[in-house]
Parts: C-alpha cells; sequence; structure tokens
C-alpha cells in the first residue's frame, strides 16, 4: 500500500469538508482565530499594557523565574523561557519593556506543567518582564537583556 497516496487523501477530503463548512456559513474564521486584547497590544507604554490585561498590581515572586541570555546577539530572535512552581496557572503576559508596544505576549492557559518556552522581539537593551495570574493572585519577574543587534526596527 502506498502510505503517502492514503495520507494524501485523508489530508484533502478533511480540507474539503472544512471548506464547504465555511462556504455554507457554519463555521466563521472569527470563530478559529484566538482571542486578540487590542488595548494591551495596542499599548505605547509598559504602565498602559499592564493595566490594559490587569496585570498593575502584580507582587514580585521568588518562585517565578525567566531565562534569557544576558547578551542577545540578534534582537529579532530572543530565546525566553519562564518558568515556575506555582499552583493554578492561569495566564502569562511576557513584555519588552522598551518595545515600542511592550506586550509581547499574553498566553491564557488550561493546564500547565511549569514551563513556558517561546522567542520574543526586542527593539533594544531592556528588562523582560514577565506576569503571571496564578489562583486569581498575580506576581511578577524581571530580567535585562543586552541586545547588539536591534529586532524592532533596529
Amino acid at each position: 500500500m502506498n502510505t503517502i497516496r492514503r495520507k494524501l487523501l485523508k489530508g484533502s477530503s478533511g480540507l474539503g469538508v472544512l471548506s464547504v463548512a465555511v462556504a455554507a456559513g457554519l463555521l466563521k474564521p472569527t470563530q478559529v482565530l484566538a482571542a486578540w486584547n487590542e488595548a494591551g497590544f495596542g499599548a505605547r507604554t509598559l504602565p498602559e499594557a499592564l493595566s490594559a490585561i490587569g496585570a498593575g498590581s502584580a507582587a514580585a515572586s521568588r518562585e517565578l523565574t525567566i531565562k534569557t541570555p544576558e547578551i542577545a546577539e540578534n534582537g529579532a530572535v530572543v530565546p525566553v523561557d519562564v518558568i515556575t512552581s506555582l499552583p493554578d496557572v492561569e495566564s502569562i503576559a511576557i513584555f519588552g519593556e522598551k518595545n515600542t508596544f511592550p506586550l509581547v505576549g499574553h498566553y491564557r492557559l488550561a493546564d500547565f506543567d511549569g514551563l513556558l518556552a517561546t522567542r520574543i522581539k526586542m527593539g533594544g537593551t531592556s528588562n523582560v518582564r514577565v506576569v503571571i495570574k496564578a489562583g486569581g493572585k498575580l506576581y511578577s519577574a524581571s530580567r535585562e537583556v543586552k541586545v547588539t543587534v536591534g529586532g524592532c526596527g533596529g
């Protein structure tokens, strides 16, 4: 049996069913996309962005660790690992404090295993701030990253 042909036929039939559902109005593209916090991602300052996601009163926590390189050679791709042992994590927000738009990512989580690994874009040397909502409380940590080549228009 030709497994590649079989996989191709299965995939194309699934795409066909999805296309028919969209064309019939049963499935709208807005129902598939993630929620977009326009105020948070459109904020130009860190206090505005924190306020837009309801994280203005986050307390510093030792149970929250941010792993980043001390010096990022390219601001367009800065690896960030968020590690925590806090129970009942509901959301994680990542900020590049001196970016034109400080809110880099806001993740709402159903089941969190203690590690979030991602890559962010930074316009220059600044702090990476992480705010976690866990058990209805807000926790925060930050770490400075020195950027040698700008990523946000640099």
